[in-house]
């Protein structure tokens, strides 16, 4: 019988933090109802940041960006968790995403044509991220456009279909048992996958 695979990126740099908490979970979950798991932790894995000269150079890829790239290919589904900093991710998972969804890896273009070919295709995502500030605040002020970003530019350009969100919001005003409704929510969504 054929167990889903699901990658779970921690884009958030400690994985003590609350969003690690939530990762944890979302694996502890998932782990439960029998899917195959791996978990990714931006913050303890060893590479440069910066894509120093753009894609018309492509730099070499530490070892632990190479293991990232085959977990990718590995997985059906990928989980990211991040926090909202001034309205967007941290820099690690921008990091990341700069040096790992490359051309090549993530898409393909055609030779003079403004068209791509998407080349993960066949593979679903889930967005979970954390902020402090109100909800109404990052869907109308911020259009939430961290989300926005994952989704659209990145996962949906990589043909990575369908995307589905999590946001919660207020963070800093919850409860130690608010906080674990929260993460009680998210180990459920672990068990089914999403």
């Amino acid at each position: 019988m054929y167990k889903k695979k699901i990658l779970i990126i921690l884009g958030h740099p400690d994985g003590k933090s609350f969003n690690g908490a939530l990762a944890s979970e979302y694996m502890k979950g998932a782990t439960e109802a029998g899917y195959e798991v791996k978990l990714l932790l931006l913050g303890e894995i060893d590479f440069d940041l910066n894509l120093h000269k753009g894609y018309k150079e492509i730099q070499e890829l530490e070892p632990d960006l190479v293991c990232a790239q085959e977990d990718i290919k590995w997985a059906d589904h990928l989980v990211f968790i991040f926090p909202d900093w001034w309205g967007c991710f941290p820099a690690v998972l921008k990091g990341f995403i700069d040096r790992i969804f490359l051309p090549g890896f993530g898409f393909k273009y055609h030779k003079d044509s403004p068209l791509w070919d998407r080349l993960l295709k066949g593979k679903s995502a889930r967005i979970i991220t954390t902020m402090d500030g109100p909800n109404f605040l990052y869907r109308f002020f911020l259009c939430s456009a961290g989300v926005k970003i994952i989704k659209r530019a990145v996962l949906g350009f990589c043909g990575i279909s369908p995307v589905r969100t999590t946001l919660i919001a207020g963070v800093k005003n919850l409860s130690v048992v608010q906080k674990e409704k929260q993460i009680e929510k998210i180990k459920k969504l672990g068990k089914k996958g999403k």
